[in-house]
């Protein structure tokens, strides 16, 4: 017969049975375990209580003892099953309840269905992607989150624990709108992401963490806790911060698998094993969160920034080899031209150009300084800018911070000096080119010229920008100024 179906008149004649009773220290224990176990139903909670001490008492009738019996009873009922019977319950007799989790079951299984389809169509780049993930985010953030939400207050009606409910809604919300934004590319990703992780980071996680150790009897596990909320929180700081391009980040997730796989986990498993006969399902899903989930992260992040660099310092090498061709072959065509009567403006051209060169090169340096020194301490002569036969460049291999963003803030936003010296370098440049170039209209070309064309336009769009892409851009625009005079010099010559 069903626990929560059992009526209390029959429950009270199987306690007229004669048979061994329960000390008023017996009952009260049993009355202290169901209670952890968060059953809020009114009169269920007496009803079990009254069912168990029955049927231990029945056991004690075969010789057991208290505790014999009692550990019995509990295997039978197994772990966790009285809270399904007041979620069997709730779910016959309340409505409400019962429509709240009908919709998060619908819900939760629709967006992680779709979100699944939504990745498979990103990666092979098939139509609908974008409309599907966002339709799966929807479902999540405030379809499958409030239900759920309020299906663990309905169940619990602890006020304790309605912090932690809260916590972890809002970071899981902001934590699917964050990774729904990253991945179409829309602005503001980055914040929310930080805003989930940080929720995460300092209320989810602890409110947890000292929820658990105030309800785990077992004094030996509560170190393993203790260790697995360290890892975690050290591991989730090492997201933000790789999110974020923030330093220090592989050296937070380094730490925290290592806690978490070479300590915790380990420890846990021993303590579980010496206590447990068989393995039970709480095991199995931390065994498959690790692998499945801690693991492919962590190795998808750590491998992440070795790729990104290597893209970037392929293309590096690239346009540095565009430089220094486009440099042999104005080189080559003004010693040409040397005797001829155009040299003297093909040269001032050239010495013009020079100096806006000059200019760019100087503030990647200055860029490349401040990223090997201190905390406004730049570098002196950092040893990643080299001489060579076209002039002083990056070598790109040697940066130790390629991913600090504090550069780019500091020497390419709207507003900072360097970038007003170089776009008013800019446009005194177009004006000496528009005078040396009478008769010849050079507004078409004009765009490659404006560092607006090649550097961040605001602080919003430019703060998350990398050291990398910062020189990258930097590059792209000596490249454009070099291209721009090879087709000045052509004009020059064939007038």
């Amino acid at each position: 017969m069903n626990l929560s179906m059992r009526s209390a008149g029959s429950l009270n004649r199987e306690r007229t049975l004669a048979m061994p009773e329960l000390s008023l220290h017996n009952i009260d224990r049993i009355s202290r375990d169901i209670g952890r176990e968060e059953i809020t139903f009114s009169h269920l909670l007496d009803e079990l209580i009254d069912h168990v001490c029955c049927d231990v008492e029945n056991e004690m009738n075969k010789g057991l003892t208290f505790d014999e019996a009692y550990s019995s009873v509990k295997n039978r009922i197994g772990r966790g099953r009285l809270k399904e019977i007041q979620e069997e319950t709730l779910f016959a007799v309340d409505t409400k309840y019962r429509k709240m989790k009908n919709l998060m079951k619908i819900s939760g299984t629709a967006g992680t269905i779709m979100f699944g389809f939504a990745a498979l169509f990103k990666i092979q780049h098939f139509a609908g992607a974008g409309i599907l993930m966002t339709l799966a985010a929807f479902l999540l953030a405030f379809l499958f989150l409030p239900s759920a939400l309020a299906v663990l207050w309905k169940e619990s009606h602890s006020s304790k624990r309605l912090f932690l409910f809260i916590s972890g809604f809002f970071a899981g919300m902001l934590f699917i709108l964050g990774t729904l934004f990253k991945i179409q590319h829309w602005p503001g990703a980055g914040l929310i992401l930080g805003f989930s992780a940080l929720l995460g980071l300092i209320f989810f996680i602890p409110v947890l963490f000292a929820t658990r150790m105030k309800e785990q009897p077992d004094k030996a596990k509560k170190p393993v806790y203790i260790l697995g909320a360290a890892g975690t929180i050290l591991f989730a700081a090492g997201m933000l911060f790789k999110m974020q391009h923030w330093p220090l980040a592989t050296l937070l997730m380094a730490l925290g698998i290592i806690i978490l796989g070479v300590l915790a986990f380990p420890w846990y498993t021993w303590l579980s094993w010496r206590e447990e006969q068989h393995v039970n399902s709480k095991f199995l899903f931390m065994v498959i969160a690790s692998v499945v989930i801690v693991v492919p992260c962590a190795l998808l992040n750590l491998n992440l920034q070795r790729n990104y660099n290597t893209g970037y310092y392929i293309q590096q090498g690239q346009q540095q080899n565009i430089y220094s061709t486009l440099q042999v072959s104005i080189q080559s065509r003004l010693n040409q031209y040397r005797d001829s009567v155009s040299f003297p403006i093909m040269d001032q051209l050239h010495s013009q150009t020079e100096k806006l060169l000059n200019i760019v090169s100087g503030i990647q340096e200055k860029m490349v300084a401040e990223s090997e020194g201190r905390p406004g301490v730049p570098a002196l002569s950092p040893t990643q800018v080299i001489n060579t036969e076209f002039g002083r460049v990056i070598d790109y291999n040697l940066l130790s911070k390629p991913m600090l963003t504090d550069p780019v803030k500091n020497f390419l936003l709207p507003g900072c000096t360097s970038r007003d010296e170089l776009t008013a370098a800019a446009e005194e440049y177009k004006i000496n080119i528009s005078e040396m170039m009478k008769g010849k209209d050079i507004t078409a070309y004009t765009r490659l010229l404006d560092p607006a064309a090649f550097l961040p336009g605001d602080d919003n769009n430019g703060s998350g920008v990398s050291l990398m892409s910062g020189l990258h851009s930097l590059e792209l625009m000596k490249n454009s100024l070099l291209t721009f005079e090879s087709f000045m010099l052509y004009s020059i010559v064939n007038n």
